[in-house]
């Protein structure tokens, strides 16, 4: 179990998908996201395993939700720089976690 002080140190927070590429040289079929994590964070780069459910078009302008503060992560010749949320479905689909109307990117979520 965690504990809350523990928990407090993940900071999650709400960015846009600003562009999606295709991410050939992933092992599982994946997306490479831009994401705009608003003036304090900045942009961050990511990859998911999201191309079961989403289309890069359905993707672009989307708010989502990602954790900031992990470190860096070499994906083949990809740095992903945060990690993109998700409800992962029995068959490997990803229903990402996403706030229920438009907000500030970079709030935080508590």
């Amino acid at each position: 179990m965690l504990t809350w002080e523990e928990f407090t140190k993940t900071e999650m927070r709400v960015g846009t998908i600003i562009a999606v590429n295709d991410f050939p040289e992933a092992r599982k079929p994946a997306y490479q996201l831009i994401i705009d994590f608003g003036d304090d964070i900045g942009i961050r780069k990511s990859s998911a395993q999201i191309t079961k459910r989403y289309t890069k078009d359905a993707l672009l302008n989307r708010q989502i939700v990602a954790v900031v503060n992990f470190p860096k992560k070499q994906i083949g010749k990809f740095m992903s720089e945060c990690l993109v949320l998700g409800a992962v479905g029995a068959e490997g689909d990803v229903v990402l976690l996403a706030p229920d109307s438009s907000v500030t990117n970079g709030l935080r979520i508590a």
